[in-house]
């Protein structure tokens, strides 16, 4: 499996930006994906996640309301909006996935990962 990530950019505070990921390779087997991001000088960190069938999503709790996670089979990818951009949010953004069909999203430990995409948040 390999995956994607595109749509990062520079935006001003207030802004949003969508983020894709396309996976591709073995994809007619059942996975979850999930986004994360690593600031400059941070740990990368867990930004949220969606099931197989897009029917459970799972987020940070700084993510709340802000971002959203989807994604679209027909076409193999996985979206990230992201409203209310602050700051704070410029990283590098990265999706991966795992082979799981179930809709427990947390502490899952995914396999696959993609290169990321650069957000920068202006002030």
């Amino acid at each position: 499996v390999q995956l994607q990530a595109s749509g990062g950019g520079l935006v001003q505070a207030g802004g949003s930006l969508r983020l894709s990921c396309v996976v591709s390779g073995r994809t007619w087997g059942r996975y979850a994906v999930g986004w994360f991001r690593q600031a400059p000088g941070k740990e990368r960190e867990f930004v949220a996640a969606v099931s197989w069938s897009g029917g459970t999503t799972y987020y940070a709790d700084s993510m709340k309301g802000r971002f959203t996670i989807s994604r679209d089979n027909a076409k193999n990818t996985v979206y990230l909006q992201m409203n209310s951009l602050k700051p704070e949010d410029t990283a590098v953004y990265y999706c991966a996935a795992v082979y799981y069909s179930g809709s427990d999203l947390k502490e899952r430990e995914y396999n696959y990962w993609g290169p990321g995409t650069l957000v920068t948040v202006s002030s």
